[in-house]
């Protein structure tokens, strides 16, 4: 997030796009609720389904699946068309507006409204809500990077806030959503292949120098390595012959699940990390149990960039260790010796190694967390981003054209297939499953239709309904619901026992790799 959680409730308009907020972020999304409801903030929601804080909605935009670049860029459009864009900003913080004139001229509302279905009426009045609003935050999740056109999409979000002038002031902003615990903090700790800690480029050969120095090694690799999609990949054609997964269970989680099992399959080994004996797990040559976050040191860095203290609660069980005690261990077996005592030592050299961290240490987190970018040990921390220029000097504003899905309904597979999470359920239920409480509210996969479709389909509530897709099919009960709109159903992933990713396709985004989980072609069958 560039801005902080609070600074949610200091905006005068809020976006939400790709998010179903209250249900997989029931915490943040009370800092939404509380800005409209008590501090007159107005609300515009984006998304396909009829989501609970669409009720809150001043305006809903209620586009068609994989259509974001299309109404981002025609919100654009009326901005600069009635030149409503802060010209100072531009001005003074950023480059390639001419590019992006160009870019929007054709997005007209009547252009938008015929692919996206949005009516263009109410998308000039999203248009000019965002525009005149003295500060405006965005906020978005998965449902909007987890397209082939993610990338672009986030790049589309950036460009409409530049373009108002919302980037670097307080209740503005471009805030991701982060989809688990401590996702911000692995990227930050170099968990892409294409970067070490702090996002410091593999192929920067200073960069590659001091990480030389301080691992006391030579010739670190100037190529990326592979992405987890890329591996799979790799794996199924057998040029991939072994994978170590820790906290991961992509046998639940992974789209085209049946391509995922085959790749299983050709590995010569397979080692998995966890809590608990995931799916994944199960399939393993070997199984390492680790230690819960209650049962271990450390630090956390959450969506809003804060790094927090991990306190050890209890012991773990069994034979369960922390993470690093086993991955220091295996190293020392494989001939590199990490002589870290304990978690604090491990915060040192992260301290030593990576310049948006450098100020962060213990003695720092006894109270409270710090936002990197923290420079110094007497640096507070940086909680909003860009407040005087960007990183990178000037932001640059980036031209892009829509691109629709990589699979669009048809006659053989009529109906859209979108997939997410739900209230009481979590990711691919490793944790929240073992709740009997949770389990007796949420017990079984659902799809959820529409009550148009269930009458064209003649579907009743509670029917087994078999849904199929070029990739594979699952069973689950009929939900009808108002969420839904007509031509598409809804699944969620968490059910092993009928996995929503057996369905989904395995396209990529050109640049994050990440897979098209959010749109598909499927079609249904009454059992």
């Amino acid at each position: 997030m560039t801005n902080p959680i609070k600074d949610i409730e200091e905006s005068d308009v809020i976006l939400i796009t790709g998010s179903n907020t209250t249900e997989n972020h029931p915490v943040l999304s009370s800092y939404v609720k509380r800005a409209v409801s008590f501090k007159d903030a107005k609300l515009i929601v984006a998304d396909p389904r009829k989501i609970p804080i669409t009720r809150l909605a001043t305006v809903w935009l209620r586009q068609h699946l994989g259509t974001d670049v299309l109404w981002i860029n025609g919100m654009m459009h009326v901005i600069i068309k009635e030149e409503l864009y802060d010209e100072e900003y531009v001005k003074s913080r950023t480059i390639g507006l001419d590019e992006l004139k160009k870019a929007v001229e054709n997005y007209t509302p009547e252009y938008v409204e015929e692919i996206s279905g949005i009516p263009k009426e109410q998308l000039i009045e999203a248009a000019r809500l965002y525009a005149n609003a003295p500060a405006a935050s965005i906020l978005y999740a998965m449902g909007i990077t987890q397209h082939i056109t993610g990338t672009d999409n986030v790049k589309s979000l950036a460009n409409l806030s530049m373009l108002c002038g919302n980037v670097g002031i307080p209740g503005g902003g471009v805030n991701p959503l982060r989809g688990q615990n401590n996702v911000q903090g692995a990227c930050d700790m170099g968990g892409l292949p294409n970067v070490y800690t702090g996002y410091q480029q593999t192929g920067d050969l200073a960069v590659r120098t001091r990480m030389e120095k301080a691992w006391g090694v030579e010739r670190l690799p100037e190529n990326p390595g592979l992405t987890v999609t890329e591996m799979m990949e790799e794996g199924h054609e057998g040029r991939f012959k072994a994978l170590y997964i820790i906290g991961e269970n992509p046998m639940l989680s992974d789209p085209n699940l049946n391509h995922a099992k085959q790749t299983f399959e050709k590995l010569d080994f397979l080692v998995v990390q966890d809590i608990f004996l995931t799916e994944t797990a199960k399939i393993a040559d070997v199984v390492l149990p680790s230690a819960s976050f209650a049962e271990k040191e450390g630090t956390f860095t959450n969506t809003e960039r804060k790094v927090q203290r991990v306190r050890k609660a209890v012991a773990p069980p069994g034979e369960a260790r922390e993470d690093w005690e086993i991955i220091c261990d295996l190293a020392d077996r494989m001939g590199y010796s990490m002589n870290f005592k304990n978690a604090q030592t491990i915060m040192e050299e992260i301290a030593q190694v990576t310049p948006s961290y450098c100020g962060i240490n213990y003695s720092r987190l006894q109270e409270d967390g710090i936002h990197w970018p923290c420079t110094g040990t007497d640096h507070p921390g940086t909680p909003c981003l860009h407040m005087d220029q960007f990183t990178c000097g000037l932001g640059v504003f980036h031209a892009i054209d829509y691109i629709p899905p990589s699979e669009l309904p048809d006659d053989e597979y009529p109906l859209y297939l979108t997939t997410g999470r739900i209230l009481f359920q979590y990711h691919t239920g490793t944790m929240t499953m073992k709740s009997e409480g949770l389990n007796e509210l949420a017990p079984e996969c659902f799809v959820e239709v529409s009550s148009l479709d269930a009458e064209e389909y003649k579907i009743e509530e509670g029917d087994l309904l078999k849904v199929i897709s070029r990739r594979g099919e699952i069973e689950a009960k009929a939900k009808i619901s108002e969420k839904a709109v007509k031509g598409t159903i809804f699944l969620p992933f968490h059910y092993a026992e009928a996995a929503a990713n057996k369905l989904t396709i395995g396209a990529l985004d050109p640049v994050a790799k990440i897979p098209e989980y959010k749109v598909c072609a499927v079609r249904l069958e009454k059992r």
